[in-house]
């Protein structure tokens, strides 16, 4: 028998139908949670993302502004428009889809965002939180990534979790979450010279490394949680993730737990997006 699957896709579903009942409430008490997102340049992925993010927005019951600009726009021009939407109080999340063009530096453009409207969770006052274990808004994907822990009902306490990466957006954040959450937390990167040795011991692991099979069957132990954060195509164009899905699986046996790519860690970046967007509009 294989491992059960984490999905993704309802478990959304059940966290976006709270949201918008709270969202609800909250507008009937004069107070609309709003989220501006800007989309710089003509990426496709990036527009694909941003539509997504709109269109929850709406289905939440949300105010949400979405500016485009072309791939010339200016730096000083954008961190303006930021600083008009930081005073607007009808929004309470801004966001701006990255990448952006060469000539813009992603990490001005982050830290003029006003720390209570940063709703990505990237800014330097947002990381230091999260660091320190203070209250504040949490990177969209490791925050989805441990409610899909929480849904198999594994609780992190003593339990050792492995992280596979080591970005800024979700390898760092994810494993001072699970620090969090009292796990044992071992991190591993494109340095580390043997991932299995960490991993075959691991009761939970979270793969975010952008390559095909990262994890493979012979790396994981009966039993284990594995969230994959990955996003590639295989040699048929399909989508899959950092993880050889069947086999890992399989090896995993019926007690374990896996998520699918897609449907697995997709749906909850978005929908922790809008409960950032929410959390804002409480504050």
């Amino acid at each position: 028998m294989t491992a059960q699957l984490i999905d993704g896709v309802a478990l959304s579903k059940a966290i976006r139908g709270d949201i918008a009942a709270r969202a609800a409430a909250l507008a009937a008490a004069g107070r609309r949670p709003g989220l501006a997102v800007i989309l710089v340049g003509d990426d496709p992925a990036s527009a694909v993302y941003v539509r997504n993010k709109v269109k929850a927005c709406g289905d939440c019951g949300f105010h949400s502004v979405l500016e485009r600009y072309d791939a010339t726009f200016d730096e000083a021009a954008l961190l303006a428009r930021i600083a008009a939407l930081n005073a607007d109080p009808a929004i309470h999340g801004i966001l701006v889809q990255m990448p952006v063009p060469r000539h813009i530096d992603p990490h001005r453009v982050i830290e003029a965002i006003a720390t209570a409207k940063d709703v990505d969770g990237f800014s330097v006052h947002s990381a230091g939180a999260l660091m320190t274990g203070l209250p504040g808004l949490r990177p969209a994907t490791p925050y989805g990534c441990m409610k899909l822990i929480e849904s198999t009902g594994m609780a992190l306490k003593g339990r050792h979790a492995v992280v596979i990466g080591r970005s800024n957006t979700v390898g760092k954040p994810m494993a001072l979450l699970l620090l969090q959450a009292h796990a044992t937390v071992t991190v591993c990167h494109s340095g580390t010279p043997d991932l299995g040795l960490h991993t075959r011991g691991a009761d939970v692991v979270v793969v975010a490394v952008g390559r095909r099979n990262t994890l493979t069957a012979d790396m994981v132990k009966p039993g284990a949680v594995i969230i994959d954060v990955g996003m590639n195509r295989n040699d048929e164009g399909k989508l899959c993730g950092d993880v050889d899905f069947a086999a890992v699986r399989a090896a995993l046996g019926p007690a374990g737990f896996i998520t699918p790519v897609p449907g697995g860690v997709g749906p909850m970046t978005i929908t922790m997006l809008l409960a950032n967007t929410l959390q804002a509009a409480e504050a």
